[in-house]
């Protein structure tokens, strides 16, 4: 096992790293999906009780990763939100982690959980619903281009890997369209189907661990 997996995909050589990130190295960008920022609080306020901690222990996660690359921009593809802003705790370490990390530019494609960041005041630049860059189209839904290999979040997939039982953050590997796994580890998913020469590359405690895709 290693904790990075070097690919290709639409032509560009990029790391999937087993921490749940994609890294392109020619862009100097590191990107990330579901970051679900202030989810637990919206639980809590919901009345429904939940440990702290998790937010600043996503936060401490990528930095890790942006200390290990060199990196320019964080991208973030939709839900950077998880719901309502409230200037609780989770805010807080935000704010403390962006200016210790001041150097990276960081933009943010529009989640379905994102409809309060624009007055989020987070320290990001909005990116709207799509971006492209190079021969990848980034955007939060799994959604095809005809042209350009589309970078995505949404689904959260997981892999189950032969003899466990437990079924982990997984990057889905499709034809023309890359599904990232979820940052935030507080968040559910779904174990997808693939498609005959699909390939779910696994993230098992910070390593990446590529299956064997799918035959015909």
């Amino acid at each position: 096992m290693a904790p990075e997996l070097p690919t290709t995909i639409a032509g560009e050589p990029v790391l999937l790293l087993g921490a749940r990130a994609l890294y392109w190295p020619a862009r100097k960008a590191l990107l990330i999906a579901d970051l679900h920022l202030g989810k637990a609080d919206v639980f809590r306020r919901a009345g429904i009780g939940l440990p702290s901690g998790g937010t600043g222990d996503d936060l401490l996660r990528l930095s890790v990763l942006l200390n290990q690359h060199a990196v320019a921009s964080l991208w973030i593809l939709g839900d950077v939100l998880h719901g309502v802003a409230h200037r609780s705790a989770w805010y807080r370490q935000w704010q403390g982690w962006r200016e210790l990390h001041a150097d990276v530019e960081i933009g943010a494609l529009t989640g379905n959980h994102d409809r309060a960041l624009p007055k989020a005041d987070l320290g990001i630049t909005l990116l709207g619903e799509r971006l492209e860059a190079g021969p990848f189209l980034l955007r939060h839904d799994p959604e095809p281009h005809p042209s350009l290999h589309v970078l995505c979040g949404h689904i959260h997939p997981l892999a189950k890997l032969p003899g466990m039982q437990r079924r982990w953050p997984a990057f889905w590997l499709r034809e023309r369209l890359s599904v990232l796994p979820a940052w935030s580890r507080f968040t559910a998913g779904v174990a997808p189907v693939l498609a005959p020469g699909e390939q779910l590359v696994a993230c098992v405690e910070d390593h990446a661990i590529a299956l064997p895709a799918r035959s015909a």
